[in-house]
């Protein structure tokens, strides 16, 4: 089977969007791919963070993503800094790697605005970074959202680079897009996000999620019950396609547009098919939470699996680079 790896942050609590836009699509690959995926911790510290919190961070991502079906037996799951391998082929693919190719990538320059007071190395050097944890496991497909193509394609051309200099070693990894709807914040304006106060979490309380969908910005063109709408133009309409049947988005459809209920209505019928979903999610998080140890065993057993396959590809590129010495092996 072709390998998959993509990574997620620790960098506080999953909200829906991470789930429609990353999460259910991975769960969706493990029957066609060999899936390799990480919680990302050291991409995580590129921004200040709670150091106190990380390690409950680690340890309530892999959590639930385990129990939205990413368990041992169907993939790889396992924490970044537990296999160092990919931090040292990181090193070996900054010196390949030009400084102006990394300034001029998108994120970078939107993160340096966001975080003025802290454009760090790390900060800079994230895609490189990334280009190693896809490539360590030769990985040739890699699932994201639009916003990381251009990180995807970076990694192309680090392998490109590499094979250049040092001989074939590495595939040109290529992009699954998901085909979900991108849904945004409750404001229906910005990105989903836990920073910009417009997420909903995934394991929040089933009132807590109400209240945030019934306050849910709607289309703007609509301020009566009796004004016809535009889902089109609908956030609310946009997580009925991510949550709601056919029949059911249809029926969403037609009553926006006619007039035929109103927003509360329609929130009604949302907050309904979203806790189908997700309230086996959060039942199964509930369990895994009361043996504590069962992360810890799944956590390590996906180092031990990931790290094998990491330290071949490492031994190979050290052997290439030329710093691997055959006399430190005799005895």
């Amino acid at each position: 089977m072709d390998r998959i790896f993509s990574g997620i942050q620790p960098s506080g609590e999953i909200h829906i969007g991470n789930y429609v836009g990353a999460i259910r699509n991975w769960v969706q690959l493990v029957n066609r791919y060999d899936c390799v995926y990480c919680v990302v911790d050291y991409h995580a510290i590129t921004i200040e963070y709670e150091v106190a919190l990380l390690q409950q961070r680690i340890l309530e991502t892999a959590t639930i993503l385990v129990a939205c079906g990413l368990t041992p037996d169907r993939c790889k799951l396992f924490v970044q800094s537990h296999v160092p391998e990919h931090t040292e082929l990181a090193w070996i693919f900054n010196c390949v790697t030009p400084v102006g190719e990394l300034e001029r990538m998108t994120q970078f320059k939107e993160k340096g605005r966001q975080h003025r007071h802290n454009v760090n190395v790390g900060l800079l050097d994230y895609p490189v970074l990334q280009a190693a944890d896809i490539l360590i496991y030769k990985a040739g497909n890699v699932p994201v959202g639009e916003d990381q193509v251009q990180h995807v394609e970076f990694s192309r051309e680090i392998a490109r680079k590499f094979n250049a200099r040092f001989g074939d070693t590495f595939p040109e990894p290529k992009v699954i897009l998901s085909d979900a709807p991108r849904i945004l914040g409750t404001d229906g304006n910005a990105k989903m996000s836990k920073s910009l106060n417009n997420a909903v979490g995934l394991l929040e309380p089933p009132e807590a999620i109400w209240e945030k969908l019934r306050t849910a910005a709607t289309c703007e063109h609509r301020q009566r019950r009796s004004d016809p709408g535009h889902p089109e133009h609908c956030n609310i309409f946009t997580m009925h396609q991510a949550f709601s049947k056919p029949d059911q988005i249809a029926f969403v459809d037609h009553n926006c547009r006619t007039a035929g209920f109103g927003c509360i209505e329609c929130k009604e019928i949302l907050f309904k098919n979203m806790m189908g979903e997700i309230g086996p999610i959060q039942s199964r998080v509930k369990e895994i939470n009361q043996n504590p140890q069962y992360m810890v065993d799944v956590l390590k057993s996906g180092a031990a699996r990931c790290k094998a396959i990491a330290a071949e590809v490492m031994d190979e590129v050290r052997e290439k680079i030329g710093v691997k010495s055959g006399w430190m092996s005799q005895r």
